[in-house]
């Protein structure tokens, strides 16, 4: 293997434990708070509110993250951003309001950095022919992390249905160790060079100049002018829906399995199962994507895309059909059309959700990386940017609205959002046959402009 595939699987066995602590956390978080405050009637932090807060913070400081890169680099940029989620594991072994809330902002901010760096870095080890096969073996290796950590978290809430301190402790430990490994493998990668640099005598001249304060101005200045290209307004659609249907499968569908009583005896144990499941779908997909890498590139991405939307609608309708309106909030006797609830097509469902998924992030990801080479960091961070301010307002709206009025608004969102990819994909087409030397850059009204000028 060469260095640039090393560093690929390196990346994603680093993002693979930090995430083992951080997914698994946001699937229990609101399980495990609420235990808390049965025990100590001066906590009332909430679940759903801290990870709006991340989500927020997360979508603001994307917009700084291109010029904190270029000072640092990806790599140091990477390893910052995972220390600030190594402190919100640590938080949860302290309950306290303020000190919850504060350490879910930090970890926003560190989040935006950790996530355009890891995709700047990915497109550094990347080229049009393996960026696809990189996109695949990374995400599969990344969603391990709701696979193993959700095992870990089923044995330690078997047959409980209050989530005591010591079990807490157990969890929180585990997951904060875990979290510490990420960072050394993330310590480990190698230095790759920026393949964003241009070969004309301008941009050659223009990347001389970008140094300190500059570079970073030029950063958020190139962030900015392609966040209002048509292409990119488009993706950004897309990448709306990513988020709603992240906080979904990540923050609320799990908790609502939890608190439907009649779905199984001790239903909190399912929720780590259901973690297990959407884990599972990840993998699943993000190890198909990546074996077939060559052949999406081939055949294009939009199949691929339309089939993660077609799993989603189809999980949307059974949980529809499966669990109460008001799961989301609070333990629950109410049945939806299914009388009792059944547990395997709730697991079923999960599976659907992280597939489904895996279908849309890999894709993301591979027309970002491919044709926006020339302006990666800038391209990752609107689209987390995107994704991640979807994904605090699926978060706040979570509190107040019924499963029922979440799954409709996903339902509309993915339907739209899965149609804007597929005009992108098709235009980067026709782009590619008129003029396939133009292929790594992307044009608005069908002229190729490069984004480096």
């Amino acid at each position: 293997m060469d260095l640039k595939f090393v560093n690929v699987i390196i990346l994603g066995f680093g993002f693979m434990f930090v995430f083992t602590a951080f997914q698994t956390m946001g699937n229990i978080e609101k399980t495990i708070l609420d235990s808390i405050a049965k025990e100590d009637s001066n906590f009332t932090g909430d679940g759903y509110t801290s990870l709006a807060i991340i989500y927020t913070t997360f979508s603001l400081c994307n917009w700084l993250a291109p010029s904190f890169i270029s000072f640092t680099g990806p790599r140091v940029a990477m390893l910052v951003g995972s220390l600030t989620y190594t402190l919100f594991m640590l938080v949860f072994l302290f309950p306290s309001n303020w000190l919850l809330y504060l350490s879910s902002g930090i970890l926003g901010a560190g989040a935006a950095i950790t996530w355009t760096g890891q995709g700047n870095f990915l497109a550094r080890c990347s080229d049009l022919s393996t960026i696809s096969r990189n996109s695949g073996v990374f995400w599969a290796l990344l969603q391990c992390s709701m696979f193993f950590g959700n095992i870990f978290v089923y044995f330690q809430f078997q047959d409980k249905e209050h989530i005591d301190a010591a079990t807490r402790s157990m969890v929180i430990g585990v997951l904060t160790a875990l979290a510490v490994l990420g960072i050394v493998f993330l310590a480990a990668l190698r230095p790759m060079e920026d393949n964003s640099v241009g070969t004309s005598e301008i941009q050659r001249q223009q990347q001389q100049h970008r140094t300190g304060w500059g570079s970073a101005v030029y950063a958020l200045k190139s962030a900015g002018q392609l966040f209002i290209t048509r292409d990119m307004l488009l993706l950004s659609v897309a990448f709306l829906y990513t988020g709603m249907e992240l906080s979904f499968f990540s923050g609320v569908y799990g908790p609502s399995i939890g608190f439907t009583k009649k779905i199984h005896n001790t239903p909190k144990e399912i929720v780590g199962l259901a973690g297990i499941c959407i884990g599972a779908g990840e993998v699943f997909g993000g190890g198909l994507f990546g074996i077939l890498g060559k052949k999406t590139t081939r055949f294009g991405r939009d199949p691929i895309v339309i089939a993660g939307y077609v799993i989603h609608m189809i999980a949307f309708f059974l949980i529809f059909l499966n669990l109460p309106d008001n799961a989301p909030f609070k333990d629950t006797e109410d049945i939806s059309y299914m009388d009792p609830p059944r547990a395997w097509i709730a697991l079923l469902c999960a599976f659907m959700l992280g597939l489904g998924d895996a279908c849309m992030n890999t894709q993301i990801y591979s027309m970002l990386g491919g044709v926006y080479v020339k302006n990666s960091v800038g391209a990752f961070a609107l689209f987390k940017f995107t994704q991640s301010i979807a994904a605090a307002i699926s978060f706040y709206y979570s509190s107040h609205l019924g499963l029922r009025a979440q799954l409709g608004i996903l339902v509309v969102f993915g339907t739209i959002g899965t149609a804007c990819f597929c005009i992108v994909e098709w235009a980067v087409k026709r782009r590619q046959r008129e003029s396939p030397e133009d292929s790594r850059t992307v044009s608005q009204d069908s002229r190729s402009v490069s984004y480096d000028q």
